[in-house]
């Protein structure tokens, strides 16, 4: 399999929620790879990181806190899907970084989980990454068998 996902954070502090992502795609044997740019720090790079996630990518995972510009850009500049994780802050518990990534304007979707859902934004990049490559289809029925046994 040769599925790869780039994850996109916006900050350092973000790498401790992005562990669950990165474990979780692991399981599933998915290729990653994990981008610090700030939307509002590092415009050119995000920009830059976007308009070429194509060539490297099958699909964007995008966390950010705040005011969570992160996902929409990045998604402004990729047909690619972007799965936007908010990332929880003291300021608001995390709802304004929600309420950024669900409120994207028609033409510019993004896809979000819960406030640091790192663990969901992976196993929904699994699920999407299955149409493409059918052997993540097994691996995804297994991890339900699992859950299902608590």
């Amino acid at each position: 399999m040769k599925a790869k996902v780039g994850i996109i954070i916006g900050s350092q502090s973000d790498l401790p929620v992005i562990e669950k992502a990165e474990k979780q795609l692991k399981s599933f044997g998915i290729g990653y790879d994990v981008t610090i740019a700030s939307a509002h720090r590092t415009p050119k790079k995000v920009e830059q990181y976007a308009k070429t996630a194509e060539q490297k990518y099958d699909l964007i995972i995008a966390a950010a806190g705040m005011a969570a510009a992160l996902p929409g850009v990045i998604a402004a500049h990729t047909t690619l899907p972007v799965i936007g994780i908010p990332i929880h802050s003291k300021g608001l518990s995390g709802h304004d970084a929600l309420f950024s990534i669900v409120q994207m304007p028609s033409g510019v979707p993004v896809a979000s989980v819960a406030i640091d859902g790192a663990k969901n934004a992976a196993i929904l990049a699994a699920q999407i990454l299955a149409l493409k490559y059918p052997e993540l289809t097994a691996k995804l029925k297994k991890m339900k068998k699992e859950l299902a046994r608590g």
